[in-house]
């Protein structure tokens, strides 16, 4: 069986964790609302181009 108290002795952060989350925070990642919204924006354009050229 698995002793905590034991493994929580023997546990030693990560000494670089701090600075790894807080890069990973400050990325600007896009979740999947921005991507149909980007989409969306660009089926728009594409629709207001083509609707330009046929007339």
């Amino acid at each position: 069986m698995i002793n905590f108290e034991e493994e929580l002795k023997k546990y030693r952060p990560v000494p670089d964790m701090d600075s790894m989350e807080e890069s990973i925070q400050n990325q600007d990642l896009d979740d999947m609302a921005d991507v149909a919204l980007r989409l969306l924006k660009e089926a728009k354009e594409e629709a207001i181009q083509m609707k330009k050229t046929r007339d």
